[in-house]
């Protein structure tokens, strides 16, 4: 069996709605049962039923993973002796560091490494893109999307849908990826997702997974997913299009569409032989074509390991 890491300590929460008492204190609200510091643990402690060579642990960002479900299932239709372990996402930098403490083999990343992450020994290899959609609950009623309709719901200027329903924002926190794409839109969005951060009450979920879950129930709720999510969950949830370009492989790579994220494959030096196989074959004419099914604009070129 691989080593263990004696302890990796997390400061997480799942969900958090903010307060606006003097504006110094925010209220955690958990939105899911497992806490990151709960799935590392796992992770750290999850007995090995197959051969170690066979067993592959994957993580990352909850969007990449759904992309990864279909891929897994492929690949093991002719690899029946892999057992690969799949357990809810980390999110990409969670994920990363459970990886240089050898309790994953593979990471499904939406970010870049930083710095120190390299200097231990994480190696990216980017795979593709998939659309960062807009989404809102399905009996909102609205199918298109402008970048200023989107700026003033984040100020408050917009406060209701054209069926009367109030718009309730679902945002992801401050240092998450979406939203960095996402204030990435226009300098008045970046102004306005700030505004937004400011007002008492907003929901914002951590993970994707509780991004979308979020929104689906969520009367009158918007937010934002990745594609993949949306083709691979069938998620009850209205996409909407953005400016009139609607969210596909084909329009971003056009350029078209303007909201992408990326998906990479990060590695260790300690990343076993069953993992570069795995790998060897996402990046297969086959695992390329699963990925663009489920929503990817694949850059990757097919650079296999031997």
């Amino acid at each position: 069996m691989r080593g263990r890491a004696n302890a990796i300590e997390f400061c997480c929460n799942h969900a958090t709605t903010t307060g606006n008492k003097g504006g110094a204190e925010q209220m955690r609200v958990k939105m899911c049962a497992w806490s990151v510091c709960g799935l590392l643990s796992v992770l750290l402690t999850l007995p090995v039923s197959c051969p170690a060579a066979d067993t592959i642990r994957i993580n990352g960002s909850g969007s990449a993973l759904d992309m990864m479900k279909p891929l897994v299932a492929a690949y093991q239709k002719s690899n029946r002796d892999a057992h690969i372990v799949m357990e809810k996402p980390l999110g990409s930098s969670g994920a990363v560091k459970a990886l240089l403490a050898d309790a994953l083999d593979l990471v499904i990343s939406s970010k870049p490494l930083k710095p120190d992450e390299i200097a231990r020994g994480a190696q990216l290899q980017p795979f593709g893109k998939t659309p960062l959609v807009i989404i809102t609950e399905k009996n909102v009623g609205k199918k298109d999307i402008t970048i200023k309709e989107l700026e003033d719901i984040h100020t408050g200027k917009s406060t209701t849908w054209p069926n009367g329903e109030a718009i309730r924002l679902i945002m992801r926190p401050q240092e998450d990826v979406d939203s960095k794409i996402l204030s990435s839109l226009s300098p008045g969005m970046a102004i306005a997702m700030s505004a937004a951060r400011s007002r008492p009450g907003m929901l914002v979920a951590v993970t994707d997974p509780e991004a979308y879950a979020t929104v689906s129930k969520t009367p009158g709720g918007i937010g934002a997913t990745g594609l993949t999510s949306i083709i691979v969950e069938k998620i009850q949830i209205t996409p909407l299009t953005l400016n009139g370009i609607k969210a596909l492989p084909k329009t971003l790579a056009s350029g078209a569409y303007p909201l992408s994220k990326e998906i990479s494959l990060v590695t260790s030096t300690k990343t076993p032989p069953a993992a570069h196989k795995l790998i060897n074959f996402i990046l297969s004419p086959q695992g390329r074509a699963i990925a663009e099914k489920c929503g990817v604009f694949v850059t990757s070129g097919a650079t296999v390991r031997k």
